[in-house]
């Protein structure tokens, strides 16, 4: 498929909004065709960075999530510094730091920018994957 198909997006601005980001993720990468246990590493990705954005910025973030070429996108926006990308795993007893990590394994690409409206973490998943 080449080109964008028109997708979605949901802001976000506290923690009781959490729990309705990743359903927002969960149902709208398998509405795309992400099989389900490739929507469920999304949406971990996602609440990772979601949780992020609520942790250490002000003013919340925004989720996008659409196909595009074949890959399910999703971008989180924030108002944050850009973030730095190829972290080691931090040790077992680390009270911190995973989240980046964890993401960058769990999706099959990773970029982030910046965008007109923020910091864009991009998150891309193929639809078709041996995993």
């Amino acid at each position: 498929m080449n080109g964008d198909t028109p997708g979605s997006e949901f802001p976000y601005t506290e923690p009781g909004d959490l729990a309705r980001v990743r359903e927002f993720v969960r149902t709208g990468a398998t509405r795309l065709g992400l099989p389900e246990h490739r929507a469920e590493l999304l949406t971990l990705a996602v609440s990772e960075l979601a949780t992020n954005t609520l942790q250490h910025t002000a003013g919340g973030g925004l989720v996008r999530l659409h196909l595009a070429d074949g890959r399910i996108v999703c971008d989180v926006i924030d108002g944050g510094s850009v973030r730095v990308l190829g972290r080691a795993m931090p040790a077992a007893d680390a009270l911190r730091g995973r989240g980046l990590a964890i993401v960058e394994r769990i999706c099959d690409e990773v970029g982030v920018d910046t965008a007109p409206d923020g910091t864009r973490v991009r998150l891309f998943l193929d639809l078709e994957s041996p995993n």
